[in-house]
């Protein structure tokens, strides 16, 4: 991997730049060339948030992504907004629990649809930490940072009151990364990268 780039999008509240930060930070502890760029709107929770992460082995000319490699997508609206950018042969990663598969129509990406909200309510028992189990499925599918710098860089960001936390969302990751579709649960569409 020599440059990948995500867009993480969804709604205010969902940890979208929560789940940017942690890839970013991981892919910082491998030594890798990062950019973070927060958007969102003025109301925090509700309102449109995204961000973008790109990632390199070397130096980064631009924070932004015309074509993103990979779409992180948790919201009806996000899809809306960004599917038609992702590069052709990219990546889809959908949450189904707020957004139907029917609703992606590219042909031309790889397409994982994922009820993540409710794995993470069965799994974890807090359906609030689907954007840790989506992160988790981003991981395993395109191999730009390791599980292992992940988890380094989780325990990292949720330290102090926070840390409490930090099994839990752990906990998600590893059940993203570990998720295998079934004809019922949700499709993996495509060749992964």
């Amino acid at each position: 991997m020599d440059y990948y780039d995500v867009v993480f999008s969804g709604f205010g509240g969902q940890g979208i730049l929560l789940a940017g930060d942690v890839l970013a930070h991981a892919a910082m502890l491998e030594s890798k060339h990062v950019t973070w760029m927060p958007s969102y709107g003025v109301e925090m929770r509700g309102g449109a948030a995204s961000c973008t992460v790109v990632i390199s082995s070397e130096r980064i000319g631009s924070p932004f992504a015309e074509a993103p490699c990979c779409l992180f997508c948790m919201s009806k609206p996000s899809l809306f907004k960004y599917q038609d950018k992702v590069k052709e042969g990219g990546l889809l990663i959908v949450n189904t629990s707020f957004v139907e598969a029917s609703l992606v129509t590219r042909k031309d990406v790889t397409k994982i649809c994922l009820p993540a909200s409710e794995i993470a309510h069965q799994q974890v028992g807090e359906h609030k930490m689907a954007n840790m189990v989506m992160l988790g499925m981003l991981i395993n599918a395109c191999k730009v940072v390791g599980m292992e710098k992940t988890e380094a860089a989780m325990e990292e960001i949720f330290s102090g009151s926070k840390k409490k936390t930090l099994p839990r969302m752990i906990r998600a990751v590893r059940c993203g990364y570990e998720w295998q579709p079934t004809a019922d649960n949700g499709p993996i569409e495509g060749t992964l990268p």
